[in-house]
């Protein structure tokens, strides 16, 4: 919309459009806004004909695209993604509905569309759960979850493509194993947790962000585990003051590793003295650094491999906070939902891809018994065939 100047505020003389000299540029303003919701409603009338040789009529079946729901796929999936990826309950979901797009759906309707959606990313989440046991590197990381009242858990993986959710009622190795296979090729970084020592250390890497924890913690304690505390924050700082000049640029892969040898050393030493300082919750974190010496600097060594967990920890907060919302789920078919979708809105985030469109896509699939698409980049799809 054009709004043109026609009278001179000042003395009420009319304006011209050409007076021969150079015209200012035009300001532009713009202003959002969004258009009003009405739902499509399309009625599919099935009309029979008769059969003069069967002597009967003969009624149509529905296209297969259309199946027997009442409710079209970018319904079905705006429904999955209020509910798992903005994290609001099956009531919220029906009151968004009705008041801001004006569709009326019951709370059963709900819950069985979740379970529908559940299913047309079945084959997309299995797919992206097995390029997980085959990366280079994944981030995990795991916290409480519930099922009809009970301890679950919540894992999750974050490679450099997917990331990957899993409902298991174990915090040991049987979910560890379900979720990057028996014989993870890559780097794993992690915190301590005792069911991640099934990888060899050589393979780790522990996140120094809960080691800095751990010594924060023994520097508060009045015992002689203080001044080793303090001693291991001194070096934790100097470690990562090496790492972000790295990754800012200001140090080559070769000055990162070599500026990174003598606090190695101090740590060895810290390690060393701490296994007999006469505390013992520091006694025990040292002999267990020790074990795990290996998996300190593997970040030093490998490159793509971070010194922290952040990835995973940053992935799970927001299953964290549905959690509170919802409290967990109450059957199986849940769980199923919940690592699904959570898998496919961080995964879809993580490449840049449209969430809508791909659960739309997806739907549309299952409805047709055709394919879904898939959650992993086309390009590692390619690799694999070939």
């Amino acid at each position: 919309m054009e709004h043109r100047a026609e009278t001179c505020p000042h003395c009420r003389s009319l304006l011209s459009a050409d007076a021969g000299r150079p015209v200012p540029p035009v300001e532009r303003h713009q202003v959002w806004e969004l258009p009003e919701i009405h739902p499509v409603i399309t009625e599919h009338r099935l009309i029979p004909g008769w059969c003069p040789h069967c002597q009967s009529w003969v009624k149509p079946e529905l296209p297969a695209e259309i199946g027997r729901s009442a409710f079209g796929p970018r319904l079905q999936a705006w429904v999955a993604i209020l509910t798992g990826r903005f994290r609001q309950s099956r009531r919220q979901v029906v009151e968004l509905l009705q008041e801001l797009c004006g569709v009326s759906v019951s709370l059963g309707s709900i819950q069985s569309l979740c379970e529908e959606t559940s299913e047309a990313l079945e084959t997309p989440y299995r797919e992206a759960k097995a390029a997980v046991a085959q990366a280079e590197t994944a981030h995990l990381d795991e916290t409480g979850w519930k099922e009809k009242g009970k301890r679950q858990w919540l894992w999750v993986a974050v490679t450099r493509l997917t990331t990957v959710f899993l409902v298991s009622c174990s915090r040991g190795r049987q979910a560890l194993r379900e979720l990057i296979g028996e014989s993870f090729p890559g780097i794993l970084h992690s915190d301590r947790w005792g069911a991640y020592n099934v990888v060899d250390p050589s393979q780790r890497q522990i996140c120094w962000a809960h080691l800095k924890r751990d010594f924060q913690a023994l520097s508060e304690r009045q015992t002689r585990a203080g001044p080793l505390g303090a001693w291991g924050l001194r070096e934790i700082k100097r470690l990562f003051a090496v790492w972000h000049r790295y990754q800012a640029g200001e140090l080559t892969w070769a000055e990162m590793r070599w500026e990174l040898v003598p606090v190695r050393t101090r740590l060895g030493r810290l390690l060393r003295l701490g296994v007999s300082c006469g505390d013992p919750k520091a006694e025990a974190l040292c002999r267990n650094l020790l074990k795990l010496w290996p998996a300190l600097l593997t970040f030093a060594f490998v490159p793509g491999v971070e010194p922290t967990n952040n990835r995973a920890e940053r992935a799970l907060r927001g299953a964290v906070l549905w959690r509170k919302g919802c409290f967990g789920n109450q059957s199986d078919n849940g769980s199923r939902f919940t690592e699904r979708i959570l898998t496919t809105v961080a995964t879809l985030r993580q490449q840049d891809r449209n969430i809508v469109e791909y659960v739309v896509a997806a739907i549309q699939a299952h409805r047709t018994s055709q394919l879904a698409p898939s959650l992993l980049p086309m390009a590692t799809l390619l690799g694999e065939a070939a």
